[in-house]
């Protein structure tokens, strides 16, 4: 099993959402973040005053599927979430060992 894990745009979460959902994808974790990569932030104009914004919002998608469908997941994600333009986010793909569903018991993917 892997976790995927996508930092995006936010204006972006319902078409990743609608994407995965799409090609079989159940269930998800949604996460409100701030950070920056190449963007570095920004300057914005509050009340005549300059200042800068270090920490841009994005969205951090989570979703655990079995190995034979990772490149259908990050193939969607990438299609829904991108824009072409600099701050489009990143796909993280990792190893899990366990799951366990706790009302029930079942382990693994029986638990996905």
């Amino acid at each position: 099993m892997k976790q995927i894990t996508a930092i995006i745009k936010p204006f972006k979460l319902e078409e990743v959402r609608e994407a995965l959902g799409e090609i079989g994808v159940s269930g998800l974790t949604v996460t409100e973040v701030k950070g920056f990569g190449r963007q570095k932030g920004h300057t914005e104009l509050y009340r005549g005053a300059e200042y800068v914004v270090d920490f841009l919002p994005k969205v951090k998608i989570e979703v655990v599927v079995k190995g034979e469908d990772v490149d259908r997941c990050i193939d969607a994600i990438v299609k829904a979430a991108k824009t072409g333009k600099i701050g489009d986010g990143k796909i993280f793909v990792t190893t899990i060992e366990q799951v366990v569903r706790i009302r029930t018991g079942e382990v693994n993917e029986a638990a996905v």
